[in-house]
C-alpha cells in the first residue's frame, strides 16, 4: 500500500523561537560576510521604547549635531507658572547618541531599522536624493519616529502574531528591542529582488521595485539573474535555516553586472511578508509542482520562477501610489498636506518639526529649568 501523500499547508507554522530567528541580531552573525556592514545596539532602555511609542514627531534633546544653547530668564513668576502646567514628556539618550555617532563615523552614513522592520515608509522625511541616509542621531530618530512600519516591532503581541504555540508572559521566549545601524550607500532599486524558499526549495524570485525597466524583458538577463541568485543561495544560504525547517524569504541586491549580489534581509514565510508579484497561492502551487516532481526531473522543473514588471501597463507598474500609502505620513502631517506639492509639503513639515523643537526648548527657559 503506497504511503499517504502529505500536502504542505499554504503557510508553515512558526514557533516563537523560530520567529525570533528572523530578528536582525539572530541571523546577521551567520551571514555578515555576505551582507551589508551593520552595527547592532541592544538592549535598548524602556525609555527609548516609550519615546518611539509616544505621540507626535520630535527628536530627543541633544540628538541634533548643533551646539547646545541655553537662555535663562529672570522672571521667576513665569517659571512657577510653567512648573504648574502639564508638560509633554521629554527624552534624551546621550549614550545612544554617542553609539550612533560612532557608527556614522565608521560608515560615513547609516540607515536604521529595528529587530525586524525598517522605516522605509518614512523615507520622505529626509532628502529625496539620499533616501534613508542618516548623518546624525536626529536623522535616525526622525525616521523611526515617523514610521508606522517600525511600530510592529514595539508590540510583542504583533511580533509573535500567528506563532504556534502562542507565547505567554510566563514563557521563556525573550524579546528585546534592538536598534540596527547599517552602512548607507546609494541603491539601484531596479536590482532588488525578494526570493521565496519553502521546505528548502527556492521556488520564486520577484522584482521588488514596482516600476518598469527595459532590461528585465531581456531573456538572457532573466536567465543570468536566476542563475546568479540560485548559485548564491546554494553556496551561502541553503541548509542554514534548520530552525525554520527551510521556510523563509530573503531580499537580495544584485551587483551592477547582475552576476552576484548580497543579502539585504531575511523575513518569515508568513502573510506579514509581502509576496510582491506573486500571491501565496501561486507560490504554493510552485511548491507542490516542485515537491511532486521526480528527483531526476528535467532541470527546468527545478528552476525558480522569476517575475518582473514586464511592461509599463503591468498592474504593479500602473499603481501611482505605494501599496502602504496610508503609512507614509504621520496623522499630524495630513492636515497640512492639502493642495501642496511634495517639495513644498516636505519643506513645510521640516519647518514644523523645527518649531516643535524650539517650543520644547523654550518651555525649559527660566531659573527653575
Amino acid at each position: 500500500m503506497p504511503a499517504p501523500v502529505h500536502t504542505p499547508p499554504l503557510f508553515p507554522s512558526h514557533s516563537p523561537e523560530a520567529l525570533l530567528a528572523f530578528q536582525f541580531s539572530s541571523w546577521y552573525p551567520r551571514f555578515s560576510a555576505h551582507s551589508i556592514k551593520s552595527t547592532v545596539i541592544r538592549p535598548l532602555s524602556p525609555a527609548f521604547r516609550e519615546y518611539l511609542d509616544s505621540d507626535g514627531v520630535f527628536v530627543p534633546e541633544g540628538a541634533e549635531d548643533v551646539p547646545a544653547e541655553s537662555t535663562l530668564s529672570d522672571d521667576e513668576d513665569a517659571a512657577d507658572e510653567d512648573e504648574s502646567t502639564d508638560e509633554p514628556a521629554r527624552f534624551a539618550f546621550p549614550e545612544l547618541d554617542a553609539r550612533i555617532r560612532e557608527a556614522i563615523a565608521d560608515y560615513g552614513a547609516v540607515f536604521p531599522k529595528l529587530n525586524f522592520s525598517s522605516p522605509r515608509d518614512a523615507a520622505w522625511m529626509l532628502p529625496a536624493s539620499s533616501p534613508l541616509k542618516c548623518m546624525s542621531p536626529a536623522d535616525v530618530y526622525l525616521l523611526l519616529k515617523s514610521s508606522d512600519f517600525v511600530q510592529h516591532d514595539l508590540n510583542p503581541e504583533l511580533v509573535f502574531d500567528g506563532c504556534d504555540p502562542v507565547p505567554t508572559p510566563e514563557s521563556s521566549t525573550a524579546y528585546e528591542l534592538e536598534l540596527v545601524l547599517r552602512k548607507w550607500y546609494p541603491v539601484d532599486r531596479a536590482r532588488e529582488l525578494r526570493c521565496f524558499v519553502r521546505q528548502e526549495n527556492l521556488i520564486g524570485i520577484s522584482q521588488r521595485d514596482p516600476n518598469y525597466y527595459d532590461f528585465w524583458n531581456e531573456r538572457e538577463t532573466q536567465e543570468k539573474v536566476v542563475n546568479a541568485v540560485t548559485t548564491f543561495w546554494e553556496n551561502h544560504i541553503k541548509g542554514k535555516w534548520k530552525q525554520t525547517r527551510g521556510d523563509y524569504t530573503f531580499d537580495f541586491l544584485l551587483t551592477r553586472d547582475l552576476s552576484r549580489g548580497h543579502i539585504v534581509d531575511f523575513n518569515p514565510y508568513l502573510p506579514r511578508t509581502d509576496p510582491l508579484l506573486f500571491t501565496y497561492e501561486e507560490l504554493h502551487d510552485l511548491l507542490l509542482a516542485r515537491t511532486s516532481s521526480a528527483p531526476d526531473a528535467e532541470a527546468g522543473a527545478r528552476v525558480p520562477e522569476l517575475r518582473v514588471v514586464d511592461s509599463p501597463s503591468h498592474p504593479a507598474a500602473s499603481r501611482n501610489a505605494p501599496a502602504h500609502q496610508h503609512n507614509m505620513v504621520p496623522i499630524e502631517a495630513l492636515a497640512m498636506s492639502s493642495g501642496r506639492d511634495v517639495q513644498e509639503f516636505a519643506s513645510m513639515w521640516q519647518d514644523e518639526i523645527r518649531k516643535t523643537m524650539e517650543d520644547r526648548d523654550s518651555d525649559d527657559d527660566g531659573p527653575g529649568s
